[in-house]
């Protein structure tokens, strides 16, 4: 290790000073990578009403093949954080390669499932051959390219325990800029289509991958070469795969419910996405709040600072509702006008201002999830999560929506509807059992 402190000490120091300066420079970089995504979606509207409803429905399903990914970032950061604490840093550093190959490992296998059932899936959602091809124009090049986000998200994860989130938030934001120069190169210069929309990204995240291990590597004063050690491999997928099957679970419950919307036409779907994705840009104050909780307890874990932990669920909740006071007035009031920037054609506006109007009542439950969520995973209980999200995203949904839509043929806004009532039952459970994890910590009482 380098002899200057490479990470921040959350064990010490104001809580709520730690979750501010973490959590900001976070939501800034999911903003702007929102943003990014939204980018495509406004490109792809230039291009056609077909291919806006093509690049979300491909989206979508790219989502489910990177699940693997968007666990190994959790992962990366609850082991990572876990060492600082307990200061061990030759343990560190085997932690870190042994990310770093399982995200490789994880790429390779992401390339072959995607060519064998990525098409099948887009059939599966798509209404015509003409949204099928372009959905697969715009996927297949993210499929074979998708080792740039596999390098992104470990360096992003280990930056983040280290107590750097500015880096990632940087590489986010110069990455939606340079989004805005390659899109209309091309995709309208070089005539590429929605292809050109893939390549794009795919430039743009190996420059942002090879920017965050540059910088990790200073940090860390050494060359995390990626390896695969059994012990350190299992210990992180201990972590890794019950995050990233609750990822899974959130997409394949995500394409099931694209599937019900897709009842009622392709541009329901488009507008239900473009809809999902504005919610998300609210939410991003929230998830950068995640990030921080995550951070903050997973070090004050392997220090053995418990009460510290609960110090800081306690309080990332609070601000949490502070968060939820202004996003939900604007879901509820301005969602005509947020949709209208993303497409004049009316029932993709409609389908979309009312997901939004009717998911701000869940609004604060998700928040809610996400602190509890990255708290449990903090301590080393990331099992709930996974059987709560199979309930809340999986079965309960298809039980209701079935019922719903299938047998009795109620309107979408019944869709819209139940999925809201779904997380606030679910947010009541998980805020009780996370509650009871912590108490059950020692010297917590």
């Amino acid at each position: 290790m380098p002899s200057s402190k490479p990470h921040q000490d959350f064990t010490i120091g104001s809580i709520y000073q730690h979750l501010i300066r973490l959590a900001i420079p976070a939501s800034m970089g999911m903003f702007f990578n929102t943003l990014y995504n939204l980018t495509d979606n406004w490109f792809a509207g230039r291009v056609s009403d077909d291919a806006l409803v093509g690049l979300s429905i491909s989206s979508v399903v790219f989502y489910l093949f990177i699940g693997l990914l968007a666990g190994l970032q959790n992962g990366t950061s609850v082991m990572v954080s876990t060492e600082l604490g307990l200061k061990q840093s030759q343990q560190l550093k085997n932690i870190i390669k042994n990310c770093f190959g399982l995200g490789i490992f994880f790429s390779i296998l992401i390339i072959v499932f995607g060519f064998l059932f990525a098409k099948d899936a887009i059939n599966w959602l798509s209404s015509g051959d003409t949204i099928t091809a372009l959905a697969w124009d715009y996927i297949q090049v993210l499929i074979l390219g998708n080792v740039a986000f596999s390098l992104s998200v470990v360096a992003a994860g280990t930056l983040m325990a280290l107590g750097d989130t500015k880096s990632n938030r940087n590489a986010l934001i110069v990455g939606f800029f340079a989004n805005w120069l390659l899109n209309p190169l091309l995709t309208f210069g070089l005539n590429m289509g929605v292809a050109g929309l893939a390549w794009a990204t795919l430039i743009i995240k190996l420059a942002s991958a090879l920017y965050l291990l540059l910088i990790l590597c200073k940090k860390l004063g050494y060359t995390p070469f990626p390896c695969l050690n059994k012990r350190a491999s299992l210990a992180i997928l201990r972590q890794v795969l019950p995050a990233s099957f609750n990822f899974f679970i959130m997409i394949i419950g995500s394409l099931m419910i694209t599937g019900f919307v897709s009842r009622f036409g392709s541009y329901a779907v488009a507008g239900y996405s473009v809809g999902l994705r504005l919610e998300q840009v609210l939410l991003l104050p929230a998830l950068g709040l995640n990030t921080a909780v995550l951070a903050i307890s997973g070090q004050n874990y392997g220090a053995r600072n418990y009460r510290r932990i609960a110090e800081t669920y306690r309080k990332g909740l609070i601000l949490s509702f502070a968060i939820s006071l202004v996003c939900i007035p604007i879901m509820i009031f301005l969602s005509p006008l947020m949709m209208s920037f993303f497409s004049q054609q009316e029932t993709i506006i409609d389908v979309g201002a009312t997901y939004l109007r009717i998911d701000a009542f869940a609004f604060f439950c998700y928040v809610c999830l996400f602190i509890s969520v990255a708290t449990l995973q903090a301590i080393k209980q990331p099992d709930f999560p996974v059987i709560m999200g199979f309930f809340r995203q999986l079965l309960l949904p298809f039980i209701v929506n079935y019922l719903l839509i299938v047998k009795f043929g109620y309107s979408i806004e019944w869709i819209f509807g139940s999925v809201a009532s779904i997380v606030f039952i679910s947010m009541l459970i998980t805020l009780l059992y996370t509650r009871s994890k912590l108490k059950k910590l020692p010297n917590i009482n």
